[in-house]
């Protein structure tokens, strides 16, 4: 079920008004849209100070009211806590809202010392299926990009992902190098999501899943399916099968804080 709806130093290299002007979004929305992302990619963390406005206005050449309207709109979403006389700052997520965030498994494996691998399987653009259609909210038979990779830890299979992207959220996706980046990562650096959905289960893998992940058939694998969403328009639906004698799927938390997937 979908989630309900309820629910530092600027760089020389942010964006700036050119970049502004030469899209057909609206300023506010690039604002937000530049917010979020510093949040998501872990640039703005919980209780960093966020742009002033008057910082925002001289970044991206518009007026103090546009600046205004985007900070407000991002504090209505609960993305950051606006304080008189303090500035604006990230707010903590709730820890109901969802269990698991969005993780870099590469960076995972890599933080435990070990290596880590992506191999890209396929990568097309297809006629999306009924049932990828009805996930991404679209008609069958539209086009979509369909990616498969699988993730090593030292070598040995840990993750098959099979993922399905909106070209109208990702228009650039099918042209990426997924051997240097992750397209979980690619899409969270460049997408700007603001609704997760997450359902685990746990399931035996075809005789298929079973050869790419060097695994017996008869052995169970934990799935995750997901679903994000940006501004109302869905970004991908993506299957993440792990061995269950290898991946366990679970979340560290803090009270108020943000969650972390494993």
């Amino acid at each position: 079920m979908r989630p309900s709806r309820d629910v530092p130093p600027v760089k020389r290299n942010e964006p700036v008004a050119a970049d502004v002007a030469a899209t057909h979004v609206p300023r506010y929305q690039q604002i937000k849209d530049f917010i979020t992302r510093k949040i998501q990619d872990g640039s703005w963390k919980p209780g960093d100070r966020v742009s002033s406005e008057q910082e925002l206005v001289a970044q991206f050449g518009v007026s103090r009211m546009t600046a205004n309207r985007a900070l407000r709109e991002l504090s209505a979403r609960g993305r950051v806590v606006r304080r008189a006389g303090m500035g604006t700052f990230v707010a903590a997520e709730k820890t109901q809202s969802t269990l698991l965030q969005i993780a870099n498994l590469g960076t995972e494996v890599e933080a435990r010392g070990h290596d880590y691998r992506c191999d890209l399987i396929l990568l097309e653009r297809v006629a999306a299926s009924p049932e990828v259609a009805n996930a991404l909210e679209m008609q069958t038979g539209e086009s979509v990009f369909h990616v498969v990779c699988v993730h090593r830890e030292n070598g040995t299979p840990v993750q098959l992902e099979d993922r399905y992207v909106n070209p109208l959220a990702a228009p650039e996706f099918g042209q990426q190098d997924f051997a240097r980046v992750q397209p979980s990562d690619y899409l969270v650096r460049k997408v700007p999501f603001d609704e997760v959905e997450h359902v685990v289960d746990a399931i035996l893998p075809t005789p298929e899943q079973a050869a790419r992940l060097e695994m017996e058939v008869a052995q169970p694998c934990l799935m995750l399916t997901r679903r994000t969403w940006t501004n109302q328009l869905p970004v991908t639906f993506v299957r993440c099968l792990h061995p269950g004698t290898r991946y366990r799927l679970g979340s560290r938390f803090h009270p108020g804080g943000n969650a972390q997937s494993r």
